[in-house]
């Protein structure tokens, strides 16, 4: 019956990028002694923070970036610096951006969104105040309506960043690593994350609720109408619904409609299908607001014998655990390079994935929806204060209508868990998620204090178990209707593409026979939870190496050993075990080592098959060398005498071969081989793409234990923005133009620009090898949603008007330094009617930037009624001598930074006189 529907005209929100055109500041900026009763004064109004926070401040020497940005990850190594953050220093740093708005959108409201700065910071608009933050890993919605200048007035946003202080044992970075957006909108308008769609299914049959959160920043009550329909992956309208909505002034109200949805397509790990939600506010004139969300149906249910189940299936969690930063770019992760990451790790056979231990950016949660892969979604601090409250439903707003969610956990691993103090605050926590999504279980992944008389486990609906695999059945005993998982697991440790641990060189080698003292090998981690048929799955630690933790070992070594695969998401060894415990529909069989091993020739070399194939035999030249039935969790293990050539395995089921694979001992390096993940890329600035770099031998047999150094360089529409290799001890720097290859790979990361579309050439060179060259198309991204860069306006404020007077007043009068009240205040216009005292003052101080104090510039006073004297710092710069209003422009000598400028003004007599126009500083000639 729906088939026929057509969705409404989309309204006129906009939400545009706030990315590009900062300027940034690494350091702190010294702020002077505030003394004296005026300049204490003055500090405390709003519009007047001093230094960096203020409008008008000079940062013309300020370095220019593009968002998301990731200062630490720029940084060298040092052995004085945090080894949980990497080594890497981090600090204190300062952002700043300017921007224009048209007067068309006075009376909108206008939202600046903050999507993550890394740690601690506070963010001021036009020299007020609006916002302090007390973590790195949550996103800010600011109302800024009520400070916004419009039309030709420039507005000033800065940000401080302080990195010093840390939520975390990880590398966190430093800055303002997430997008930043402004979005504008109708003064009554849907509120962001205001739209609450879950799907429910009762007796077979499926609803949408759906509640819509309506704010108002308009001066008088409205009534609306809200319109939510409901739009099927195929395009169709499938189902809608209307309601009233009534809101007051500066308030909201929210319309609840329940939409009736027949056979809807299920969103599964394989066919991940998404609805979206949109939603329409009109009021009698017409559409004033959209919004959309998206959703999918699915059920799923934790059991405490039988584990987890989804849409009705028996499914164990397949999970891994991981943090968020990349090779070359830290913390400040492309979207593009995400969406990467998680199609390898789905390419594993991952089916959940556990972002420890914080909320990440909302694009990832987006690709966990759009790829199908279930999310533990965690919050980062344990803490039921006001601010760390707002953090947590901050996230369950968020993320409740997402199908990837199963889970909200609350902490991780707290010393607070196992008492009464932590039973009391995770029993607030799961109110406060139930309050706003009573759908989704809460966990927490708790390293003890399981079975104390008090403690968190108990305000839990299931129980997440990090690494006591000894402890799995004890619970179960003692719980026996609580669902149970094991939140973390494994720490196995592995060098991509080394084979024989060194200790004294931090190498640790790569068959999965090493953990840490409290973890697992990934195949025995794996047959524990297997072995348990209550256990709902797991999430392995790690999914990808990560900086910070430098775990097994310390300096020289910068991040862990943990990941299944490296920093640049290569695959490990750890890989291939994974793949072959976890996929069941096609067969698995990586042979490893490599067959390189000059002078070794005659000596053992271990040979390991990961495989899920119940038969290998093991060929050397063409010749049997072993034949093993496969151990499902230790797989098969082999002793060859090395001779070069060519070392092959063969899988097979029931005497039928099912795959092969194969290694060859390689010549020397002959050639670089340049691999981009994509062929094309998008020219917005944001677009970008790993691309992978290795060299092989004269016969095109990679060369998997090359060491060698690769320089890089670019022509065209694109750049590189960070390299890598994946090597936990390298100190070579991230943001460079070569890398050395780690084991036979490097990785290089270009992005195109902003605007550009046409071709990217990307070269390497090696010594005494054939260079490489890939060509990749940079598409044009089209119109492109983003706030325009504006230029800062010297225009000094706050005057100062003196009383009017008989006679001409003294332009160098000094007040007192406590007189407050005998001068006025306010900002041009500044007029004064008729009278019979026809003199009058009007004075303002004002920082000058260095780039207007180069003696080019000129004070340009829009329109002044009456004769005037303008004096510069006690030095008269010029006369009006016509009593008509009119303009007048007059030259800037260079000079101190901090200036006063003095406007004598005489009225014509029986006329208004005053400065009637903006007074501004600009460069160069008039």
């Amino acid at each position: 019956m729906f088939a026929s529907m057509q969705i409404a005209r989309a309204g006129t929100p906009e939400r545009l990028s706030l990315d590009p055109g900062w300027l940034f500041l690494q350091g702190d900026v010294p702020l002077p002694s505030i003394k004296g009763q005026g300049a204490s004064y003055m500090t405390t109004k709003a519009g007047e923070a001093p230094g960096p926070a203020g409008a008008d401040y000079d940062d013309s020497t300020w370095r220019h970036v593009d968002l998301p940005h990731d200062w630490a990850v720029e940084g060298p190594f040092d052995p004085d610096q945090n080894r949980a953050q990497g080594y890497r220093p981090r600090g204190i740093g300062w952002y700043r951006r300017y921007l224009t708005l048209p007067v068309t959108d006075r009376g909108r409201n206008i939202e600046l969104q903050l999507d993550g700065i890394a740690t601690h910071s506070t963010v001021w608009v036009n020299g007020i105040v609006v916002n302090r933050n007390w973590s790195g890993y949550n996103g800010r919605n600011i109302d800024i309506t009520p400070y916004l200048r419009y039309g030709k007035e420039v507005n000033t946003i800065a940000v401080r960043v302080d990195a010093e202080v840390m939520e975390g044992w990880w590398y966190e970075g430093a800055g303002m690593y997430r997008h930043t957006w402004l979005v504008k909108r109708d003064a009554v308008h849907i509120a962001t994350d205001g739209i609450h769609a879950n799907p429910v299914q009762k007796n077979g049959r499926w609803t949408l609720p759906v509640t819509v959160q309506v704010d108002s920043s308009a001066a008088a009550a409205r009534d609306a109408t809200l319109d939510v329909i409901l739009v099927a992956p195929d395009g169709r309208a499938v189902a809608r619904a209307t309601a009233p909505v009534h809101v007051d002034a500066l308030h909201s109200a929210s319309a609840r409609l329940d939409l009736a949805v027949r056979n809807p397509q299920p969103w599964t790990l394989d066919k991940p299908a998404l609805y979206r939600v949109h939603a329409v506010l009109r009021d009698a004139k017409g559409e004033i607001d959209s919004a959309e969300t998206h959703t999918g149906f699915r059920t799923f249910r934790f059991d405490a014998d039988r584990g987890f189940f989804l849409n009705g299936q028996p499914t164990k969690l397949q999970g891994v655990a991981i943090h968020q930063d990349h090779a070359g770019v830290g913390v400040a992760v492309p979207d593009s390079i995400w969406e990467y990451r998680m199609r390898q790790l789905k390419s594993m056979g991952v089916n959940a994935i556990r972002f420890a231990h914080n909320a990440p950016a909302a694009e990832v949660m987006d690709l966990a929806d759009r790829l199908g892969i279930l999310v533990m979604d965690e919050n980062r601090n344990f803490n039921t204060s006001p601010d760390y409250m707002q953090q947590l439903t901050w996230l369950v707003r968020r993320d409740r209508n997402r199908p990837s969610v199963v889970l909200w956990s609350i902490f991780n691993e707290e010393p607070l868990q196992g008492t009464e103090v932590g039973y009391e605050m995770a029993r607030r926590m799961v109110a406060a998620i139930r309050e706003l999504d009573p759908t989704r279980p809460v966990t927490a992944a708790m390293h003890g204090g399981l079975f104390s008389d008090k403690g968190a486990v108990q305000a839990l609906d299931v129980a997440g178990i990090n690494y006591q695999v000894w402890e799995y059945e004890h619970f179960h005993k003692t719980y026996p209707d609580k669902p149970v998982f094991s939140s973390e697991d494994t720490s196995a440790f592995m060098s991509r593409g080394a084979y024989k641990t060194d200790v004294a060189k931090h190498v640790v080698a790569s068959y999965d026979d090493d953990a840490a003292d409290w973890g697992q090998t990934q195949r025995g981690s794996w047959k524990h939870i297997t072995d348990h048929p209550f256990m709902a799955g797991g999430f392995a630690w790690t999914g990808l190496d990560y900086r910070g933790e430098p775990t097994p070992h310390e300096w020289p070594s910068a991040s862990s050993f943990f990941g299944i695969m490296d920093l640049c998401a290569f695959p490990k060894n750890a890989y291939w075990f994974r793949q072959a415990l976890w996929i069941k529909d096609k067969p698995v069989v990586k042979l490893m080592p490599h067959w390189n091993w000059p002078g070794q020739e005659g000596r053992p070399v271990k040979v390991r098959v990961a495989t899920n194939a119940p038969h290998v035999r093991l060929l050397l030249n063409g010749a049997v060398v072993g034949e093993q039935d496969v151990a499902p969790f230790d797989m098969a293990t082999f002793d060859v005498p090395y001779a070069p050539g060519r070392l092959e395995v063969v899988a097979s089921r029931n005497g039928k071969e099912v795959g092969r694979d194969a290694v060859e001992t390689s010549g020397a390096p002959a050639r670089v081989v340049l691999t981009p993940d994509r062929s094309a890329l998008l020219g917005d600035g944001a677009d970008a793409v790993p691309v992978t770099v290795s060299v092989v031998d004269a016969q095109g047999r990679p060369v998997a234990d090359a060491n060698l150094h690769v320089r890089f360089d670019t022509d065209g529409a694109g750049r590189i923005i960070g390299v890598g290799n994946g090597d936990p001890n390298s100190h070579e720097p991230d943001k460079a133009s070569e890398r050395s290859l780690y084991n036979g790979l490097a990785q290089v990361i270009v992005q195109g620009r902003r605007g550009a579309h046409g071709k990217l050439v990307l070269r390497a060179r090696a010594d005494g090898l054939q260079p490489a060259e890939v060509l990749l198309a940079v598409r044009d991204a089209g119109a492109l949603a983003v706030v325009p860069e504006a230029q800062p306006i010297v225009r000094p404020g706050t005057w100062r008007s003196s009383p009017p007077q008989s006679e001409r007043p003294d332009p160098n009068v000094a007040l007192a330094d406590n007189d407050m009240n005998s001068w006025a205040w306010g900002d041009p216009p500044l007029g004064m009617a008729p009278g019979a005292k026809r003199w009058r003052a009007f004075r303002v101080s004002f920082p000058l930037r260095a780039d207007h104090n180069d003696g080019r510039a000129h004070v340009v006073l829009r329109e002044i009624a009456g004769k005037a004297e303008v004096w510069l710092d006690g030095v008269k710069l010029g006369d009006k001598t016509s009593f008509a209003p009119g303009p007048l422009v007059l030259p800037v000598p260079h000079g101190p930074g901090w200036r006063t400028l003095t406007v004598l003004v005489e009225a014509e007599p029986g006329k208004p006189s005053g400065l009637l126009g903006d007074v501004l500083i600009e460069r160069g000639t008039p």
